[in-house]
């Protein structure tokens, strides 16, 4: 079941980069519970195992389509999210300090601290698309208006995949145009 799941996290992110039209060095948050991949309740049964296969499926995604990620810990550690010191710093970040682990910070976010030791916590971040996977709660940090998306892949192992991207916001009234009319030209 492992290398699957690897795969399907790997399907997941790929179709969120396209289908909400993601550019180069977009970030995007991951929420993961292991306990719902592997078809437990949220927080009873949390795996490094899996989560390994499901960061090496995510990384191999993300490298594909150019995004950043920033994987989300669970409550225990006030859901900071695991980056690469580099993206910290360039997103003016404020560092925490903490080491998440399995049932206690999330195995996802440890699995990601494992296989970049170059990766800190930050406490919080602007994230311009997210994925859950398993009902972790990542809206916090995906920047307004966030818009629910579709996958085609819809689990990741047992765990129900919920994605979304961030739009910019409408604004004006019933006059407004939100899109540039085609008849208006130079």
């Amino acid at each position: 079941m492992t290398v699957r799941v690897g795969e399907q996290a790997n399907a997941a992110l790929c179709q969120l980069v396209e289908a909400a039209h993601l550019s180069e060095g977009a970030l995007v948050v991951i929420g993961c519970s292991t306990s719902e991949v592997g078809g437990q309740p949220i927080g009873t049964a949390s795996s490094l195992e899996l989560a390994k296969e499901l960061v090496g499926g995510l990384e191999e995604a993300a490298a594909k389509c150019r995004v950043e990620l920033a994987y989300q810990c669970c409550e225990h550690l006030n859901r900071a999210l695991a980056v690469s010191a580099r993206q910290a710093k360039d997103r003016g970040l404020s560092q925490v300090r903490a080491f998440p682990l399995p049932g206690a910070g999330g195995a996802v976010a440890c699995a990601a601290m494992l296989f970049d030791a170059e990766r800190i916590l930050v406490e919080s971040a602007v994230a311009d698309a997210g994925m859950d996977i398993g009902g972790t709660l990542i809206g916090m940090h995906i920047r307004p208006v966030a818009t629910p998306l579709r996958l085609a892949q819809r689990f990741v192992g047992q765990a129900v995949v919920t994605a979304a991207f961030a739009r910019p916001k409408l604004i004006g009234g019933d006059r407004a145009a939100h899109e540039r009319p085609k008849e208006l030209r130079w």
